[in-house]
């Protein structure tokens, strides 16, 4: 253990013991150990703590085993709970420590005199019985959705029936662009932590998920069973804002993905073990290999104020949450957490684990990108901007626990609304880390450049942040021999999409399209390679530069292009030493303007050009001046109905040659 992490250890546990001077009847301890010594686990054979997933993202991302990673020693673990009146609760690699329940001062005495035994602080009181205040109950508070949503008709070229209000939500963001290019979250694991999952297996948003098995984990670290269904509906709610399938009334955010349910929560209280359990979620998710961690929880007070965290120690550093969130960001996990809800109380400020530096934390919006008023300010302290970014949380459109379908405020649904999102995003882009997807989601923010202390970077805009993940994506190349250069990109594309290549010749002020490419039949999101060989019909002075244009959208109301990539060369020798007569169009088929390349060694200053249908009737006639052996021309086409055309070029009465073109 470096003198970082045992400083931290003891800096943590002074905290907690501090508070715990006058806490007689704490029963619930965090025991630190000093290291993972005699461990019959190793980093040789990870295959025995972490799932294939879990090693293939290591893979992926180029990321390292380390000591983290190792299970807490066996051996520790048998002496621990070989003490009488101690029971284990749960373990924490991340942290090496082990959350126990004591029955008194003489079992507690017992494991401090354990040798491999750092430290212990107390986590919580004994379990209390009886009435209780629900510290969900804000968002428990649902307003049915009409009917009338029921019978919404699916917008042209949406691939799914969203309904009019959660619509409106996958809209805000243009998350529809992802779901109509296959983008639905499938093969993506999202791992959900919060108090429970309450009929999750039987309410009707979840059909779909149950039915085709996407709900592919469960576990209590509450009761320390693999029932959740039993537990608090907040969790489930939040589920269902990426999980739900009803069409014409209730579509998720990512209807296709899989789902680990973690209850690390428990809503009876408030206490510093629900922090170790949340590690351990983490943990959990990490080792079965989720993609994603969505959590709606966060802490700041506590039923024994003496726990309570000031501003100051929201730091990113402090709490056991953000340091289980930090770790799980380092596995590779792209981890959300909700901002919280104190924008109205005395607190105001974020809640942990949110303050995380590589934690996305989320403030709530409507779908008219309106902050709501009890989403939590930043920044962290520092300064750091706090929340990362916004979603819908206002009035947003949650599963109810009667089977209902309503809307509810909260941060705890703005979260799993950018998670599951992100989660389309992100099965597009399998190639890129955690961090790539998170500056995609930053980088497509509707505040973006003037971020603030409300909604941080702003509200994502999904096809935004698709367009930068294909230029970080996309390649070109350009390779010249004789008097040909031949051109190579790849990207990802839809057949609904376009790709235009583009040229500029030395001198010229702006670029020419070569040719327009449209990809291959397909619906769902490929990689495509693609070529095209340019023959040089001048004799340049200087770089060439060509560029692709991409339009990842083409519908006529939101049409939606990128500079994929561009490229400039120069020719090491003169490229035209004799030149044969030809005669060119660029692009070829054109839609509105295309240019004519006229190559031929004539003697005359003029040469005359004929525009004529198929039929042979001359539909203009011009001229363009020949300076050298090559002459180019700018051929308007605005007023040429789609079809084939026959381009002559005439010197005097003696015809040079003709080429067809297409408008299209």
């Amino acid at each position: 253990m470096d003198r970082r992490a045992r400083y931290w250890i003891l800096s943590c546990a002074l905290l907690i013991v501090t508070a715990n001077i006058t806490h007689a009847q704490l029963t619930r301890h965090i025991v630190w150990l000093k290291n993972k010594g005699s461990n019959t686990f190793s980093l040789s054979n990870p295959t025995a703590y972490l799932s294939a997933r879990a090693l293939q993202r290591r893979t992926t991302q180029q990321l390292a085993l380390d000591s983290t990673d190792l299970p807490v020693t066996p051996a520790y673990l048998v002496a621990i709970g070989s003490i009488s009146g101690v029971t284990i609760l749960n373990v924490s690699k991340w942290l090496n420590a082990v959350c126990i329940q004591t029955s008194g001062i003489s079992p507690l005495t017992a494991v401090q005199q354990l040798p491999f035994v750092q430290a212990t602080a107390g986590l919580a009181a004994r379990t209390l019985i009886g009435p209780v205040t629900d510290k969900f109950t804000e968002s428990q508070r649902i307003t049915p959705l009409p009917e009338y949503e029921a019978k919404q008709v699916k917008l042209d070229g949406d691939f799914y029936n969203y309904g009019g209000s959660a619509g409106a939500e996958i809209k805000l963001h243009k998350g529809e662009f992802l779901h109509n290019i296959g983008l639905s979250g499938k093969g993506l694991q999202i791992a959900v932590l919060d108090g429970g999952f309450f009929n999750y297996n039987s309410l009707r948003a979840f059909d779909s998920v149950n039915r085709n098995g996407q709900i592919i984990s469960t576990w209590d670290f509450v009761s320390r069973n693999a029932t959740v269904n039993d537990d608090h509906p907040h969790g489930m709610q939040c589920l269902s804002t990426m999980a739900a399938h009803i069409p014409g009334q209730f579509v998720g955010k990512a209807p296709q993905a899989s789902f680990h349910l973690f209850r690390t929560e428990d809503v009876n209280s408030e206490y510093p073990i629900e922090e170790f359990n949340w590690v351990c979620g983490a943990e959990r998710a990490d080792s079965a290999g989720a993609d994603l961690i969505s959590s709606s929880l966060g802490y700041y007070d506590f039923d024994d104020p003496s726990f309570n965290y000031t501003y100051g120690q929201l730091n990113g550093n402090t709490s056991i949450a953000v340091r289980g969130a930090d770790q799980a960001a380092k596995k590779g996990l792209l981890v959300f957490n909700s901002a919280g809800n104190e924008g109205n109380s005395a607190w105001r400020n974020i809640v942990t684990p949110a303050d995380g530096d590589s934690v996305l934390a989320i403030g709530a919006v409507n779908t008219m990108g309106n902050v709501g008023s009890f989403s939590s300010y930043g920044p962290a302290p520092s300064g750091r901007i706090k929340p990362d970014l916004a979603s819908v949380g206002v009035s947003a459109v949650v599963q109810g626990s009667n089977n209902n379908i309503g809307t509810a405020n909260g941060t705890s649904f703005a979260c799993p609304n950018m998670a599951g999102l992100s989660a389309c995003l992100w099965q597009g882009f399998p190639e890129f880390n955690n961090m790539k997807i998170a500056e995609a989601l930053k980088r497509s923010g509707s505040r973006f450049t003037n971020p603030d202390d409300r909604v941080g970077f702003g509200i994502p805009d999904l096809r935004k942040a698709f367009g930068w993940l294909l230029t970080e994506y996309a390649t070109m190349n350009a390779q010249a021999t004789n008097c040909s250069i031949n051109i190579t990109w790849k990207s990802k594309d839809v057949q609904s999409m376009r790709y235009e290549l583009q040229r500029k010749l030395p001198g010229e002020p702006s670029y020419t399209t070569l040719q327009q490419i449209a990809p291959a039949a397909g619906l769902t999101l490929r990689n495509s390679n693609y070529q095209y060989t340019d023959r040089i019909l001048i004799n340049p002075t200087g770089a060439i530069s060509y560029r692709v244009i991409q339009w990842i959208d083409t519908a006529a109301a939101t049409k939606e292009s990128i500079l994929l990539e561009s490229i400039s060369l120069l020719l090491s020798d003169p490229c035209v030493t004799s030149l044969e007569t030809s005669i060119q169009v660029f692009p070829n088929p054109a839609s509105s303007n295309a240019r004519l390349v006229v190559n031929y060694a004539g003697t005359t200053p003029l040469l005359w050009v004929a525009i004529s249908d198929m039929t042979g009737r001359i539909l203009s006639r011009y001229q363009v001046p020949l300076r050298t052996t090559v002459s180019s021309s700018d051929l308007p086409l605005q007023s040429y109905s789609k079809g084939t055309y026959l381009i002559t070029v005439w010197e005097e009465d003696k015809k040079i040659g003709s080429v067809k073109l297409v408008k299209d």
